[in-house]
């Protein structure tokens, strides 16, 4: 089964990104314009604000400077790339190059394609998977109970199965949530860790957690009451969230550059909403994964890491500032944070910068040779 998750409107905000998922199914005349922006970001409810963060002590530095055009982009190809079959699902990746493995991992509502302008320079010197998330791109959209350890085993049994090697993993707001849950999951087969604007939150240590049990009433009428509310709002958002010019517009609050919201990107996002299961898929990720993720928080993982950690930062990004990145650095000291003058998807947005400044940090990681599997 092919696919992504679903659409998100705009009125209903969290940070983590909208979930309509790109399997960036786009016509011909389409595959050919200018390239597009990323997936947005949903507001109200996620708990996952901001995941990454990263240690070492050293200096933050910043890259203002103005992009060139991006020279190369990963060949579109509408029946996907590869795919590897994980718990019986069918799950979607891209592999290229040779040397050192480097995993990336989309954000929400996004897939594979969405490092189009990555791959590419990347792969001239290292070995580049970019893996569907289960529920997103061409991977299987998948009728289950959506946990967001859900991602971070995927990712743990890609890298046991598929890549077989010490890896790097980067990734982009729930990407990089899920690239810190897998590097806390498996050290022994992660020898850095990227995070792009990622999601997730510091935890509260003043919050009780105390659960109190249903009652009848809670249980026999206002539940299933709740839930029907919510299928029949969740519904019409989904729907408005599809519509071309809501995905525009959404978008367009995303990027700095708004030039960089094309008709590729837009019908990239607007197909695999349309898919069978679609709908079902957003509505289990917003009602029972993206209210209660408060028990996951960035200190729980980061205070387990113990790998270097890279932060490439879009400053300009207007729902996930720099002040996320600060902390994460002030929290663990094996952090390197570059700030970019982009929004909350630098990687698309500026992807000459991020992919310079990702190289250069990948320089001083030990070689290949060096590294010890477990």
């Amino acid at each position: 089964m092919s696919s992504s998750s679903c659409a998100v409107s705009p009125s209903v905000r969290t940070e983590l990104l909208n979930p309509i998922s790109s399997r960036f199914l786009a016509p011909s005349r389409i595959y050919h314009q200018p390239r597009g922006k990323c997936e947005m970001i949903n507001r109200r409810g996620f708990a996952l604000k901001g995941i990454m963060a990263s240690g070492a002590s050293v200096m933050g530095s910043s890259l203002t400077s103005q992009p060139v055009q991006a020279a190369e982009r990963l060949p579109f190809k509408p029946d996907g790339y590869n795919f590897w079959t994980w718990r019986g699902r069918k799950i979607h990746y891209v592999v290229q190059g040779e040397g050192t493995p480097i995993v990336l991992i989309h954000g929400f509502g996004a897939s594979a394609f969405h490092w189009r302008y990555n791959i590419p320079e990347l792969a001239k010197s290292y070995k580049v998977y970019a893996v569907d998330l289960l529920g997103f791109g061409w991977s299987e959209k998948a009728i289950i109970e959506y946990d967001a350890m859900i991602w971070r085993d995927q990712v743990v049994d890609f890298l046991k199965e598929i890549v077989k090697e010490p890896a790097v993993l980067v990734g982009n707001s729930l990407g990089g949530f899920t690239a810190l849950a897998a590097a806390v999951g498996l050290p022994e087969l992660v020898v850095g860790l990227v995070l792009l604007n990622n999601a997730g939150q510091f935890g509260d240590t003043k919050a009780k957690t105390t659960k109190s049990e249903e009652t009848f009433l809670q249980k026999s009428i206002l539940k299933p009451l709740k839930e029907i509310f919510q299928r029949v709002v969740l519904g019409v958002l989904f729907w408005q969230a599809k519509q071309p010019a809501r995905i525009e517009s959404v978008l367009k609050n995303v990027y700095i550059n708004t030039s960089n919201v094309d008709d590729y990107l837009v019908e990239s996002i607007k197909m695999p909403a349309n898919d069978p299961n679609a709908g079902e898929v957003y509505y289990r990720l917003m009602t029972r994964f993206m209210l209660n993720q408060t028990e996951y928080t960035l200190d729980s993982f980061l205070s387990k890491l113990t790998c270097p950690l890279l932060l490439l930062w879009g400053d300009l990004d207007p729902w996930v500032g720099p002040a996320k990145a600060n902390r994460i650095k002030e929290f663990y000291r094996n952090t390197t944070v570059v700030n970019l003058q982009a929004g909350h998807c630098p990687h698309d947005e500026v992807p000459e910068l991020v992919n310079k400044a990702l190289v250069d940090w990948l320089s001083t990681l030990p070689t290949k040779a060096s590294l010890q599997t477990a």
